[in-house]
């Protein structure tokens, strides 16, 4: 402690007398010795330090903290459990998450306790993030096996400022506090200071809230830095601000009674330097104490003009507990309390240094380095070699050169950590963001446990290899294959590094795989052939599981060739398998798959590479370079695969283009290259950014049907013609982009605007089937997102991304040029030497630094300096031309000044200082150099020359991006609204540019002014003005003329340069083009709305004090209007129009006219201007559209005809046809045609437009016909298939044709008819085109018919292969002859037989028939055949059999009834299996859209299974059905089949599953209440009610309390019902509908006195009259049911008294 007092003495002490000596101290007071060092040190003057205290410490290391030392620190990252702190001097700590705040940690406890989450429990990814300071105390430094040191902190207020008493409180201390309760007017906070009370108002801190983005209001464990602003009550009582500005300005003052117990980091405070050395600074500050700054939080920018005495500002950084040593630091980011360290960009972590430049060598500490982008880095001892051996300290001197790995940042000394170990560089991961899956990587294990087993992949690398992974098997007893210490190879199955979470696989199979890495679901496609592990195996198939958690199902008909029965044991889990993707859905992330590989031995035996798949992506090595494009091999492929590469698909930049191939050499290697097509020889690659993204994103079309008018598309030019572009899409899709539609400006010729191969959006604007011909739109008005800014600076930002990566390939060569062009970059000063002076003023330079490069500078940039060769001059570099080797230079004064940082999304003037192909560099005011997109969109591509920017010009920016970075300047993009050239394509409703700035200038003209001026421009809807010079109006086509002749334009009435005189009606706004209304208070900075109607200009000004134009809401329905066509909307399918200038319609397609032709082509039909009759239908939400018709408010009644859009197409049923309206209509498939054909859906298609005739319009149902004889029924062509509704319109013999409606064993039935000549089993398809003759009429109401070939004339539609019996007389005939003669024959040779065997016994002949026996018997069949027939006919009739079930199920398989019946069927007669197997055909035979039928039948396979089934059997239905229905539904069913078989215990355990799986469901709570009280569980449903009101919203509390109580009623406790009933309705006496209940309850359960009391209480409410009313009769209907005469009249009485009462108050 003596020492470390002599060392760092607080305001100077006194020597003591040395106890060896005995010398008397000196009179004077000792300076400060901190820097007397011992210990030398390498700096670029030699300087030479003695250290006479060793235990002094400048610089920390972990082992110098100890318990309770307070630390400044900055989280570094954050995650669920804990905060990871960047410490002072690239240390790093860790904050537990029970070490935030008492309030937090209670709330932690709180919710472990209840096993529920709580709504005002946020995560710590919710409160706090990287770059954020805090105040923070060790709380212990643990020291692990490795010798490592583990350092515990905590930011708790109550440890961090446990120092502080409430009496030591003052205003304007800076504190650290965290949220500890939220309350009506603003927040309690926690500032750990015992008896104080900290209360922040809502009002201070809104503006913080807004600040940062988390929420609208702060969370229970936030952190906050707080400002005292009031103290009350001796510091019991303390008012907090967070205002970021009075936190940033606070500065901890001598007022503030800072003390060393109490002094906290953090504090901002005014210093005085007292000794100044290359090792750091001593300071003293608040008069007495004193501290020291190391050479790591030195000012960089000042580190070595700091002198003696010189006052400055420094933040205090940590403050030990014992020696109260107090450090701080110098730097600027920590100066402004509230604000965060400077950042280091992702991509530099890891990266490798090739040069960096020793700064400083500290002996004991480590180095000091500069490096390629000028920033310092430090690097520690042990980090400068290999070993101690190998250190050589005279490699260190300053200026020394050093490869080097940045491995770590430190955020608290912004810093990046060096390591010069060659190890460390080369080696493959440095964190866990550089390994993906699939990599195979060696590790090292480290432990066993039960889950899995750990591994080393590097030093700060861990991993997990699962059991089910340890091998190709699943290992009982991995210790005996793995010990720790051994080196494995393993393959990454999934690398999360957010969460530092890896896992790895040793299956041998996997890591040796040389089949496609499936990682995520939108890489599996159809046919990918790749190597997986089952996971699950059941009898539904197994689940395969990939990399990166995706998975797939393999059904069971897809596991083999051969018939698997149970999959659970032929295949194992964790079993290694080769599957096909056979589909994926990406989005719902389901993967299907086979085992059924018969396409792959083929190409697995194939030396050929397997054609490559449009959109894959694949790694390329450049072989050769040729004229137009790359010559390369495949990586994946092994380098057996060339494809090309053409120069103009390297980039989406015409310039990059060119500067990559010039770039690129035989050998680099080109990551993710997409394939765009492979026609089997030439393989051709893609590199095209926007073109990839546009895949992946799935914004492509992959054939021409896809394609649709409206869609845009990113491709690339094919060809340029003088008639227009040619645009190529990916999968080969082309299209034509005319002349007319390329561009917004006037185009003379093609080839100024596009390039071969340019990167392009396109808008579809026509296509066409027939000749496979799609028309494009190029114009930027069509293609462009509208918002110009955002889209040029992403133009801009993935510029500079390719020449970032340009410049890091550019960094590899060996070439010298090369690498002077990689450092140079915009920005950047030299000192050049003037090479020469050009007559045009210009001059060229050279230098060392820039050896082989042509330096220039034009003759703006020398300003007016005068130069001469030889001279040396300072030079800024303004653009570096990598193509050419040209450096661009400028010597102007205000470039080379400081450039100090800007904020982002601020706009400035800029100058144009250099002009490139694809960007332009501007400075700033400040001199700041920035770069802004020269087009605004891809397809922006030409300029005329005023358009164009020139050296010197004046612009507008907005700053996008202020980092530098590796780009050398800021990015930024041209301010739309100050430019000073602004080319937009105007609608043709709005005026040109030049009317617009001409009009919004203030003038004095107000409503029913007359001017005069003159026709400026003729547009198809409004004529252009000029009033005067500067004022311009516009005459909209309803003000021209009283009465509008329909069809006429209006605006055709005037021509340019004619005089016209008009009256001013309104205003229109100039930006919005949006109509004003005449009291706008704007009006005189407007465009006045003028009219030339005679009616108008001649009437008086009065006439139009009330307005001048009808709002949409003052116009009726069925009202006509004329209205004046603007656009017909292609992509909406509508006709917009204008009514005023201010009211605008549409007119839906299907009511723009009565006929088809029209309406095949509206957009040829309606001109722009043309003035139309209209009615209206309606008016729009936004008041400013009216929803009109050219043909009246149309009529859907029966037998009228109308038009209509085919919506769909129902094969075998008929026609969706839509109706003007919205309505649909059915057309059957009978009314189609007037003639029947094969096929009678062939001459229609969705979206064609059709006439209709209507023959029913019933309860909203619409039926159609399409036959020609209802449209036209004058025409007198012949009708083939006449309609048949009735069997009066058909005769006997009449030869008929139809379709086929169904197929039973009686017959045939065609329409509403039946063929009974048809029997047996017929197979025949539905609506098969037959031909039918009229036989008899039945008396059922049905006709029967026959199809014999000698009826109808017609070949038989019967095939002979069905054996069916002819009914033909002749042939019964011949038969039956036949059978009479064979009869005969037989009798002869049995007498024969007789005669020569005389001892056989007399054998007796069977009586033979007669003819008409025969008949009679025939008849008899006949009869009972028809019985039976009439029997299966009778709707009536039960069903008897299963064959009978099948039937019905045929006939209607939808319905869930029959089902059900069908599974009772079997269930009667113990057939389990049966009843199973009828419920499964019944699910997948029911449609989908049927949910509740198919749920009905799940509920039954339910019951089943629980009535004769196991649990197992039942659990696995019960999980098929949640995946198949909504899961609570069948949650819900299961819980009251559980009841209703009295298995109480699993419906309990099942309803605590609901509870917390829908607790958010109040139906859940509700039902699982009225299972509790149906048990008499009445005290568990009590506590049940607490629960549910704390899981569920609020506004659903009291009707949750209200239908408990109805229960407890029914079920449970009365007295307790009648209670919550109380009590709600004490806290909301105005909620009607709970009195109404109650009072239903109370009549039906409760005595006459406490009905009458409810009731009292109700009429004595001060509820709305209508309400009163309502209870009042209740009252008195209730007493005249149950009471007396007298309780009637009091009732009466009480209603009077209330009449009277609210009278009396209204007159009052």
């Amino acid at each position: 402690m003596a020492s470390i007092e002599e060392n760092f003495p607080r305001g100077g002490i006194q020597k003591k007398p040395s106890e060896k000596t005995g010398k008397a101290p000196k009179p004077t007071t000792e300076q400060d010795n901190l820097f007397d060092f011992r210990t030398e040190m390498c700096l670029p003057h030699c300087y030479s330090l003695t250290f006479q205290d060793t235990h002094c410490v400048l610089f920390l290391f972990s082992q110098h903290l100890c318990e309770g030392m307070l630390l400044l620190g900055c989280i570094k990252e954050v995650s669920d459990f804990e905060l990871v702190i960047s410490l002072p001097n690239g240390l790093t700590g860790f904050v537990p998450v029970t070490q935030i705040s008492d309030a937090y940690s209670k709330m932690l406890s709180k919710q472990v306790a209840q096993g529920e989450l709580l709504e005002d429990l946020h995560s710590l990814l919710d409160m706090y993030s990287p770059g954020m300071l805090v105040r923070c105390i060790v709380t212990s430094v643990e020291k692990s096996a490795d010798g490592r040191r583990s350092i515990k902190l905590s930011i708790n207020p109550k440890n961090v400022n446990k120092g502080l008493h409430a009496s030591a409180l003052t205003s304007g201390m800076l504190l650290s506090g965290f949220v500890s309760s939220a309350e009506d007017h603003g927040y309690l906070i926690d500032i750990g200071v015992n008896g104080t009370h900290a209360f922040l108002p809502r009002q201070k801190a809104q503006n913080y809230i807004k600040a940062v983005k988390r929420g609208p209001d702060l969370k229970i464990g936030q952190n906050l830095n707080c400002v005292i602003e009031q103290v009350k009550n001796e510091g019991r009582i303390v008012r907090l601000s967070v205002d970021r500005s009075e936190v940033a300005a606070s500065l901890a003052t001598e007022q503030q009674n800072w003390t060393l117990s109490n002094l906290l980091p953090g504090l901002v405070v005014k210093a005085k330097v007292q000794k100044v050395n290359p090792l750091g600074i001593s300071l003293t500050f608040l008069s007495s104490f004193t501290g020291i700054v190391d050479f790591m939080h030195v000012d960089p920018d000042k580190s070595m003009n700091y002198s003696p005495n010189q006052v400055v500002k420094a933040c205090i950084l940590s403050v030990h507990p014992t020696s109260k040593v107090v450090r701080l630091t110098l730097r600027q980011s920590f100066l402004n309390p509230g604000g965060s360290p400077n950042q280091l960009s992702n991509d530099r972590m890891g990266a490798v240094v090739e040069e960096s430049t020793v700064k400083a060598f500290y002996k004991q500490f480590g180095a000091i380095f500069e490096l390629d982008d000028g920033t310092h880095a430090f690097a520690r001892l042990k980090h400068l070699s290999k070993n101690r051996k190998s250190f050589k300290p005279a490699a260190f001197k300053a200026g020394c050169k050093h490869k080097c790995r940045i491995i770590d940042y430190s955020l608290m000394d912004e810093m990046c950590i060096l390591s010069l170990k060659y190890q460390v560089i080369g080696a493959r991961f440095l964190q866990y963001q550089d390994i993906h899956t699939g990599d195979v990587v060696q590790a090292r294990v480290l432990a066993l446990k039960p889950i899995g087993m750990q591994v080393k992949v590097t030093d700060g690398i861990k991993g997990l290899v699962p059991s089910l992974h340890l091998a190709d098997v699943i290992l009982k007893q991995p210790e005996k294959k793995y010990n720790i210490g051994d080196e494995v190879k393993c393959r990454v199955l999934e690398c999360n590094p957010a969460e530092k979470k890896l896992f790895l696989t040793l299956k041998k199979t996997l890591i040796q795989s040389k089949l496609p890495i499936l990682s995520k679901y939108e890489d599996a496609e159809p046919g990918l052939i790749t190597h997986g592990f089952v996971v699950c195996a059941r009898e539904f198939g197994c689940i395969v599981k990939f990399y990166n958690d995706v998975k797939g199902l393999v059904p069971k008909n897809e596991l083999s060739a051969e018939p698997i029965s149970c999959p659970d044991k032929v295949f194992q889990e964790g079993q290694v398998v080769k599957v096909m993707v056979l589909k994926c859905e990406p989005e719902q992330e389901r993967l299907l798959l086979s085992f059924k590989l018969s396409s792959m031995s083929a190409s697995e035996g194939k030396s050929e590479h397997t054609p490559k798949k449009k959109q894959e992506m694949v790694d390329v090595k450049v072989l050769k370079k040729k004229e137009n494009g790359l010559e390369v091999s495949i990586l994946e492929d092994e380098g057996n695969v060339i494809a090309s590469l053409p120069t103009v698909y390297l980039s989406d930049f015409v310039a990059n283009c060119k500067l990559l191939w010039h770039c690129l050499q035989e050998g680099d290697v080109l990551p993710r290259v997409m394939c765009l097509s492979d026609k089997g020889d030439r393989i051709i690659l893609c590199r095209k950014s926007a073109v990839i993204s546009a895949l992946q994103e799935e914004q492509v079309v992959r054939n021409f049907s896809e394609i649709q008018p409206g869609m845009l598309l990113t491709g690339y030019v094919r060809n340029v013609m003088h008639f227009g572009v040619f645009v190529e899409f990916p999968f080969g899709v082309t299209g034509l982009a005319p002349k007319v539609s390329m561009s917004d400006k006037f185009v003379t010729d093609t080839k100024d605007h596009f390039v071969v191969g340019q990167t392009v959006i396109a808008k579809v604007m026509s296509t066409d089937e027939e000749k496979q011909r799609v028309l494009l739109n190029l114009k930027v008005s069509e293609c462009s997102s509208g918002n110009p800014a955002a889209e040029s600076f992403s133009l801009l930002n993935q510029y500079f991304k390719e020449v970032k990566e340009i410049r890091n390939l550019l960094k590899r060569r060996e070439s010298g040029i090369a690498r002077s062009l990689c450092e140079l970059m915009p920005g950047k000063e030299l000192q050049l030497v003037v090479q020469d002076v050009k007559e045009d003023g210009s001059a060229l330079f050279s230098g060392s630094c820039v050896k082989g490069l042509t330096v220039t500078a034009t003759r703006y940039h020398l300003g007016d300096k005068s130069i001469a060769p030889g001279e040396k001059r300072k030079v800024l570099v303004l653009h570096v031309d990598a193509l050419t080797s040209k450096v661009y230079v400028s010597l102007r004064e205000e470039l080379l000044k400081q450039r100090p940082k800007q904020v982002c999304n601020s706009q400035h003037s800029a100058i144009v200082q250099h002009i490139a192909e694809e960007f332009a560099i501007v400075s700033l005011e400040t001199g700041q150099l920035a770069a802004i997109p020269i087009a605004s969109h891809f397809n922006d591509t030409f300029r005329f020359d005023s358009e164009k920017l020139k050296v010197g010009q004046t612009i507008y920016a907005t700053l996008k991006m202020v980092k530098v970075n590796d780009h050398g300047v800021v990015l930024a993009v041209q301010d739309p609204a100050k430019k000073n050239v602004f080319v937009r394509v105007r609608k043709e409703s709005e005026t040109t540019l030049e009317e617009m700035l001409a009009a919004a200038v203030t003038h004095s003209l107000s409503v029913g002014d007359i001017v005069t001026g003159t026709v400026k421009s003729v547009k198809p809807t409004h004529v252009t003005v000029a009033i005067d010079d500067k004022l311009t109006g516009s005459i909209h086509a309803s003000r021209i003329l009283d009465e509008v002749p329909i069809d006429s334009f209006p605006t055709h009435t005037l021509k340019a340069g004619q005089k016209v005189t008009a009256r001013v009606i309104g205003g229109r706004d100039v930006n919005t083009h949006r109509y004003l209304p005449i009291t706008h208070p704007h009006f005189t900075r407007s465009i006045p709305e003028l009219s030339i109607r005679p009616s108008e200009i001649e009437g008086k000004v009065e006439t139009l004090k009330d307005g001048t134009l009808k709002k949409p809401e003052l116009y009726n329905v069925g009202q006509t209007v004329t209205c004046f066509v603007k656009k017909y909307n292609v992509l909406k399918n509508w006709l917009e129009v204008e009514v005023t200038p201010d009211v605008r319609g549409r007119v839906p397609h299907l009511m723009l006219s009565p006929s088809t032709k029209v309406l095949k082509h509206p957009e040829k039909n309606f001109k722009n201007g043309q003035a139309l009759s209209a009615t209206v239908t309606g008016t729009g939400v936004t008041e400013t559209n009216l929803f009109l018709s050219l043909i009246g408010i149309p009529s859907l009644q029966q037998s009228t005809i109308t038009v209509g859009v085919i919506a769909k197409m129902i094969p075998h049923v008929g026609l969706t046809v839509t109706l003007p309206g919205g309505k649909t209509g059915k057309v059957s498939i009978f009314h189609l045609s007037d003639k029947y054909t094969e096929n009678p859906l062939s001459d229609f298609k969705v979206g064609k437009v059709v006439r209709c005739y209507i023959l029913a319009n019933e309860n909203g149902k619409i039926q159609l016909s399409l036959r020609q004889s209802r449209l036209n029924p004058r025409n007198s062509s012949k009708v083939e298939d006449p309609e048949i509704t009735s069997t009066k319109d058909v005769k006997k013999g009449q030869l008929v044709r139809g379709y086929v409606k169904s197929v039973t064993p009686s017959g045939v039935f065609f329409g509403s008819c039946t063929c009974s000549h048809c029997k047996g089993s017929l197979f025949l398809f539905i609506y098969l085109l037959i031909y039918l003759f009229w036989f008899s009429f039945s008396h059922q109401n049905h006709v029967e018919l026959s199809l014999l070939p000698e009826d109808t004339g017609m070949p038989s539609v019967l095939p002979e292969s069905l054996g069916l019996p002819r009914y033909n007389a002749e042939e019964e005939k011949r038969e039956e002859e036949k059978r009479e003669d064979k009869e005969k024959r037989e009798e002869r040779k049995l007498k024969t037989k007789q005669r020569r065997r005389s001892s056989e016994t007399e054998q007796v002949q069977p009586k033979k028939q007669t003819k008409k026996e025969k008949e009679l018997e025939k008849q008899k069949k006949e009869k009972e055949l028809c019985k039976l027939e009439a029997a299966l006919m009778d709707p009536s009739r039960q069903p008897q059999s299963a064959d009978d079930f099948d039937r019905l199920v045929l006939s209607s398989p939808d319905s869930s009834i029959l089902w059900l019946q069908y599974m009772a069927f079997h269930l009667q007669a113990t057939e389990i299996e049966k009843a199973r197997a009828v419920a499964e055909r019944a699910l997948k035979t029911i449609c989908f859209r049927e949910e509740q039928e198919k749920l009905n039948v799940w509920v039954a396979l339910l019951n089943l299974e629980n009535m004769y089934g196991t649990e197992e059997t039942l659990m696995k239905v019960f999980e098929r059905a949640v995946q198949y229905n909504e899961p609570l539904k069948v949650f819900q069913h299961l819980c009251d089949i559980y009841a209703n078989s009295e298995k109480y215990k699993q419906a309990e355990e099942l309803y605590h599953t609901m509870l917390r799986r829908f607790r958010q469901e109040k139906s859940v709570w509700l039902k699982y209440a009225s299972f509790l009280l149906k048990q008499g569980q009445t005290e568990a449903t009590h506590r049940l009610l607490e629960r549910a009101l704390k899981a569920l919203p609020t506004k659903e509390h009291v009707d949750v309390i209200s239908r408990f109580a109805q229960l407890e009623f029914r079920f449970g406790d009365t007295e307790h019902a009648k209670a919550l009933f109380d009590s709600t309705l004490n806290s909301y006496p105005k909620r009607t509908d709970i009195w109404s209940i109650y009072m239903d309850i109370m009549i039906k359960h409760g005595s006459q006195k406490e009905v009458r009391d409810i009731f009292e209480k109700v009429i004595h409410l001060n509820l709305a009259p209508k309400k009163m009313k309502f209870f009042f009769k209740r009252y008195l209907d209730y007493e005249k049911k149950y009471g007396t005469e007298e309780t009637v009249l009091a009732v009466k009485t009480a209603a009077l008294e209330y009449v009277e009462a609210k009278s009396s108050l209204a007159d009052a």
